[in-house]
């Protein structure tokens, strides 16, 4: 893989961070967790601008992988990233995903999250999850099909695990 800025997008739910994670391990690029910038221990959200403006310092390095959905700065990340992996998978599969995440790091922090920010599980959460499909996706897709940067648009954990292994096969 020649990509020096990959951003991964997708449903809470879909395997950003692992996806992100194995590339990393595989490229050897750096890996920023978008949620590890946004939140601060106990789940205390960053303020904004600052938030944006230590995401523009990351996006500004010569190599990354970033995952994460903060959808109001996709724009930005796009900006920058010289690929866009959306993993686009059914809900169900997001929401059998979330719950098991849940059940278990249950008083854990991921190594995904800031320190502090123990797994959690909420009804605004799932039901952000269950509208992504209607209020979310159609934007991504929408802009996906606008831009010049390679877009890998994976549709099925199975999908994404021979797209891996590709990726492996050809190194």
């Amino acid at each position: 893989m020649s990509y020096k800025r990959i951003l991964i997008i997708g449903c809470s739910g879909a395997g950003k961070s692992t996806l992100a994670r194995q590339l990393a391990d595989m490229t050897k690029l750096p890996l920023i967790h978008l949620d590890q910038l946004f939140w601060q221990p106990h789940w205390i959200p960053t303020d904004r601008a600052l938030f944006r403006a230590n995401m523009l310092t990351e996006l500004q390095k010569p190599a990354w992988i970033i995952d994460g959905n903060f959808d109001s700065t996709l724009d930005l990340r796009m900006q920058y990233a010289d690929c866009i992996i959306f993993l686009d998978y059914r809900t169900d599969i997001c929401i059998r995903r979330i719950l098991r995440r849940y059940i278990t790091n249950v008083g854990k922090t991921r190594p995904d999250m800031t320190s502090g920010c123990n797994e959690k599980l909420d009804i605004e959460f799932l039901q952000w999850i269950m509208r992504y499909k209607k209020d979310v996706q159609p934007h991504i897709v929408q802009k996906l099909a606008a831009t010049p940067i390679t877009s890998i648009i994976l549709t099925h954990p199975t999908q994404t695990k021979q797209w891996l292994a590709s990726l492996r096969n050809a190194t």
